[in-house]
């Protein structure tokens, strides 16, 4: 592994541990996707913004620029929080750090497993993971780092 990917994987380890919430509620998750939005909207992003709370999709919105396979995407990325309990970034980051293919290595489909960046855990302390927030549509480093934006916003208060 690269320093480059190295440092990567020990930001967003740090991330994860960073931004755990006391509470989330669907009100949450409103106020965190309208940011998203508000976000892409003022940078002109072709996003889809995702937000679940275990099974239910509780927020969605497509920006002009995304297709149905962001979807897809979207689909395949919070498969992969639910399944590892980490982001989708980290998860693919010690793939790759290991020399390996993340669904050959795991024996998961493409089409329903996608280790790339722009799923991340929605953690309450005490609790666990109780959600995913998903933006597709960037390079995957740039659906990772919108999310993590938009989530230290809500962690601050």
């Amino acid at each position: 592994m690269n320093d480059d990917a190295q440092t990567a994987l020990a930001e967003v380890t740090e991330q994860e541990t960073e931004l755990v919430l006391t509470a989330f509620t669907h009100d949450d998750a409103w106020r965190l996707g309208s940011r998203l939005t508000e976000l892409a909207t003022e940078r002109e992003l072709p996003v889809t913004i995702d937000i679940r709370t275990g099974t239910q999709q509780v927020f969605h919105a497509a920006r002009p620029g995304t297709t149905p396979d962001n979807d897809s995407w979207v689909e395949r990325k919070v498969r992969v929080v639910y399944r590892f309990g980490a982001s989708s970034y980290r998860v693919g980051l010690e793939a790759r750090a290991k020399g390996g293919d993340f669904n050959a290595t795991h024996g998961l489909p493409l089409q329903e497993y996608a280790a790339h960046g722009g799923a991340f855990p929605i953690r309450v302390a005490g609790v666990g993971i109780v959600g995913v927030v998903t933006v597709s549509g960037l390079a995957q480093q740039d659906d990772h780092a919108l999310v993590v934006e938009a989530l230290r916003e809500l962690v601050a208060g």
